[in-house]
């Protein structure tokens, strides 16, 4: 296993033992990050209109598109230590 990917599932879990819970825009960001490192581009439809915390998370992973999984890892790692 590489040094990136270990120190990204560490920060995975480091995530869920967060002194505080981060705002929302936070999440979705987290949200984005890890899905662009763990699936690559998002592919799928986006929820309709009824389902908003679908589309705010189809939105913040699909803004991400392009990025390649190393680099989402190392911001993704980056943002759980900022929050920490």
């Amino acid at each position: 296993m590489s040094d990136l990917k270990a120190q990204f599932e560490k920060a995975a879990a480091d995530s869920t033992q967060l002194p505080e819970r981060p705002e929302n825009k936070t999440l979705l960001e987290l949200y984005g990050l890890y899905k662009q490192a763990t699936a690559g581009d998002n592919a799928g439809a986006r929820p309709g209109f009824t389902d908003m915390a679908g589309r705010m998370k189809f939105d913040a992973w699909a803004a991400l598109k392009g990025k390649s999984g190393e680099e989402a890892m190392q911001e993704y790692i980056d943002l759980i230590e900022s929050l920490k």
